[in-house]
């Protein structure tokens, strides 16, 4: 007999992550983490032995857990993720955090989410700022019809998904927040072909020779979409905190800044356009 404990040990010693080996099980199980500590010297049935065996060797081959569950949770929400779409990362709620300071819980203001991916960010914003009005864009169509199923899951009823490329499902309307995590990986950057990164799509995240490319059209774009007063806040990476704000300097933004994560590396840039 096989029994749960046993077989999360040898999951963990193979993968070298238990996490990793618990989330797997739970997730052929369709248990939660409780079940599993008062039941871990309960037998584990064959099937489930194969199916768990299975995702471990595909972990092992390299595949992010998540896209083997399905599922990652972001903010105060489990959402579903697919290859299509980035996998929601914990730094990114910094991103979310700094939005929502800018937005008064009462206040009906119009937000765009550029890049929305699973609708992570557009969700966790909508969820807390449940008067706010979203609109989360996209260029994938695949990406969008995950992030709408996030949406409908949820319950969520305050945002809209528009298929197109950055500012362009934009035009017409003016925002008091923009927000964005786009690609910022240098094109060439090894880490590309490495881990987790092999799995999800290029399209979210590289940017040109320097990894700025969107971020440079968002930057400049950007003004053009905004309310007199209104934020710009992008993610970028840890070393391009004073490039991004000489970005938002030059392109007239006033009250530009950056904020650091939990590690104390820059991630997040903005600016507040000044009055028309």
């Amino acid at each position: 007999m096989t029994t749960v404990r046993q077989s999360l040990h040898e999951s963990t010693a193979s993968l070298g992550e238990r996490a990793d080996a618990e989330a797997l099980l739970l997730h052929v199980l369709g248990r939660s983490r409780s079940w599993l500590v008062a039941h871990a010297g309960d037998a584990l049935p064959v099937e489930a032995q194969q199916a768990f065996a299975a995702l471990v060797a595909r972990r092992e081959a390299g595949e992010p857990v998540a896209y083997l569950t399905g599922r990652r949770g972001f903010w105060t929400l489990e959402l579903e993720v697919t290859p299509a779409t980035l996998i929601p990362r914990p730094e990114t709620e910094l991103l979310v955090e700094l939005a929502l300071e800018r937005l008064p819980r009462d206040a009906v203001a119009h937000v765009a989410d550029l890049g929305t991916g699973s609708g992570a960010i557009a969700l966790a914003i909508a969820s807390e700022r449940t008067r706010a009005r979203v609109l989360a864009t996209d260029a994938s169509a695949d990406a969008l019809a995950v992030a709408r199923r996030n949406a409908q899951r949820l319950g969520t009823d305050n945002v809209r998904f528009v298929q197109g490329d950055w500012l362009a499902p934009l035009a017409g309307e003016r925002f008091a927040l923009i927000v964005s995590n786009p690609p910022y990986i240098e094109a060439a950057d090894p880490h590309l072909a490495r881990g987790d990164l092999r799995y999800e799509p290029a399209t979210a995240l590289a940017s040109g020779a320097d990894g700025l490319d969107d971020i440079r059209r968002i930057v400049t774009g950007a003004p053009a979409y905004l309310e007199a007063g209104g934020w710009l806040l992008f993610e970028h990476g840890w070393n391009q905190g004073d490039v991004a704000r000489a970005l938002l300097r030059a392109a007239g933004y006033a009250q530009v800044f950056t904020a650091q994560d939990l590690e104390a590396r820059d991630r997040v840039s903005g600016g507040r356009k000044a009055g028309d």
